[in-house]
């Protein structure tokens, strides 16, 4: 049995001196350019940032420490956390000692409870989530070992003290906001028998009796952890830890991101389109029905939200998991067997179409469904269950940065007038020329 500090600190050292010897080595070779385009496009597509955690593969999809998302979707966050870390799974003894240890941590002090009890009832529960670890931020061991005077080589040992805390409060922080907005306001204490993922499901109150709520946040939690680092909650959180900021005001700032409508309200949007469909038909329709809408829907200049993705070429391997998963759990779940048929017609239109550069479904085309039909039927909450799993990410993420000193992030901008200049073209009155 292996202790996660100890399995990390003993990678650490190969990790640095490979990385100083890349930069002695090729630290003057360039590995990216960038065009007006991208300039003006969100950056997009430029190569300007590191991550070892997992990229994202056009054909494969999520790849996590080299191995597809696809073979390891039956773990648990846990186990995903250690494998982000360390790139490695954890063996049986060492995942028992990690979820003792975040069972220890797990207590949310009651003062926090009572800032979040003190916002107007229809506060969004992101703001919520995000007030919570900010209102916790005084317990940042980073921070108090910074102002002690600690070294740089100990930077990363007080960010996963402070990341290990974090996210073993955060299902009983996000179950309480449940609670607080949405049920009776009344706090339900952790099960000592439950993992982390059945004990957040668990605190929420939402009924269970088989047991699918439980399994179904365990795949969720697990899905979403990680998705590289240049999407906007993950890249953030790097920015704000990049500045020495401690994990509690770094993963809020993630959160904060997060919670905008072109980045974490994604599954909302796609169960307000099944739930429109199912109005309108009065029931499930039929695939000529679907087909007709799809069509009326595409014509009419709109999208189909939950296929498609900016990246992938390929079905999204988190979707295929919420698929199988669906099948087995409630395949006569009317929205699933909605969603079901749509995997059958969609792709099929939207390639007819000729617009989409990918036809297949996404993850978001399913995670809300199955979240609505057991029984966790407010959409809004759906991102601050997405913020659970996104801060086991944002903190392996903080850990490594710190340990391999990771500098302060601080590009270069520049103004319209400088690249009109650049580029030949006429400038106005944009301050250049």
């Amino acid at each position: 049995m292996a202790k996660l500090k100890d399995v990390f600190a003993k990678k650490l050292t190969q990790v640095q001196d490979e990385l100083k010897n890349l930069i002695k080595t090729h630290g003057t070779k360039v590995i990216s350019e960038v065009t007006v385009t991208q300039a003006y496009g969100g950056m997009r597509g430029v190569k300007a940032q590191v991550c070892d955690t997992s990229t994202v593969s056009p054909d494969t999809g999520l790849i996590v420490r080299g191995i597809p998302l696809a073979e390891i979707t039956d773990r648990c966050p846990e186990e995903m956390f250690w494998l982000l870390l360390t790139g490695e799974l954890p063996d049986a003894g060492s995942l028992k000692e990690l979820q003792d240890d975040l069972v220890a941590r797990s207590e949310v002090p009651d003062y926090v409870f009572d800032v979040l009890r003190a916002v107007p009832k229809d506060t969004h529960p992101m703001a919520m989530q995000s007030m919570g670890l900010v209102a916790m931020q005084r317990l940042s061991k980073f921070r108090k070992s910074y102002d002690d005077g600690m070294s740089k080589k100990e930077y990363w040992e007080a960010c996963l003290e402070d990341s290990l805390d974090l996210l073993a409060k955060m299902p009983a922080l996000t179950a309480g906001i449940w609670r607080i907005r949405y049920a009776d306001g009344k706090l339900i204490p952790r099960d000592p028998k439950k993992d982390w993922s059945a004990n957040f499901a668990h605190m929420m109150g939402v009924p269970d009796p088989t047991g699918n709520l439980a399994n179904l946040f365990r795949l969720y939690l697990n899905l979403h952890a990680d998705h590289e680092s240049g999407n906007v909650s993950a890249n953030l959180c790097h920015v704000c830890g990049s500045a020495l900021s401690d994990p509690y005001y770094s993963v809020a700032a993630g959160l904060n991101g997060l919670a905008g409508p072109l980045h974490g309200l994604a599954n909302q949007e796609c169960l307000k389109f099944h739930e429109a469909i199912y109005e309108k038909f009065n029931g499930v329709p039929t695939e000529e029905q679907l087909s007709k809408l799809a069509w009326d829907t595409l014509n009419s200049g709109r999208v189909i939200p939950g296929f498609g993705h900016a990246v992938l070429r390929c079905t999204d391997p988190r979707y295929t998991a919420c698929h199988e998963f669906g099948l087995k759990a409630c395949p006569d779940e009317p929205l699933f067997k909605l969603a079901d048929i749509m995997l059958k017609v969609i792709p099929a239109v939207l390639k007819e179409h000729g617009k989409a550069k990918n036809t297949n479904p996404n993850v978001d085309a399913l995670s809300g469904v199955l979240m609505y039909g057991f029984g966790v039927k407010e959409p809004p909450f759906y991102t601050a269950i997405f913020g659970v799993s996104r801060a086991v990410g944002m903190c392996a993420q903080l850990v490594l940065n710190r340990a391999i000193g990771t500098p302060i992030t601080r590009p270069k901008s520049v103004t319209t007038g400088w690249i009109k200049e650049q580029v030949g073209a006429q400038c106005g009155c944009c301050g250049g020329g």
